[in-house]
């Protein structure tokens, strides 16, 4: 498996059906330092569109930033379909979503997430979320996807 550092070949997605905490998760990034390309989706089917429409023709990395509570196809239904599929479930996936019940904490895990982070109710909290989640982003070595032939 080949891997790159947090570099601006790794393109992240933030699928958040809220345009605030959408617009707060990047600000907020773009202030840690990360220049990557960002782009966003409002629900889980653009998501799992968007991943479909790259099938065969792949990025060199990702990283998605997955809100769970979204209309149309959950954030566990987008977890679910990526981490089945066998390029796209290397791409890490960082939940950030309201809740911290234990059963869905432990849910996401088992489907394959690799950090499950509470949204914070607080403007401040949520920045310094945001920012400790770019900063581990920083430092972090992204899996490569690579191209292969799809039969």
């Amino acid at each position: 498996m080949s891997y790159i550092n947090m570099d601006k070949k790794t393109l992240i997605i933030i699928s958040e059906d809220d345009d605030g905490h959408a617009s707060l998760i990047e600000k907020n990034l773009r202030r840690t330092g990360i220049e990557n390309d960002i782009i966003r989706f409002r629900d889980g089917e653009q998501t799992l569109e968007y991943f479909t429409a790259i099938n065969s023709d792949l990025h060199n990395s990702f990283i998605l930033i997955l809100d769970l509570r979204m209309p149309k196809v959950s954030g566990v239904e987008v977890l679910h379909e990526v981490k089945k599929h066998h390029l796209l479930r290397k791409i890490p996936i960082i939940v950030f979503t309201t809740t911290n019940n234990p059963v869905e904490v432990d849910r996401c895990y088992s489907l394959g997430c690799s950090n499950y982070v509470k949204k914070p109710i607080d403007y401040p909290d949520f920045v310094k979320a945001v920012d400790l989640i770019g900063k581990f982003l920083l430092v972090n070595e992204m899996p490569i996807l690579e191209k292969e032939v799809i039969i």
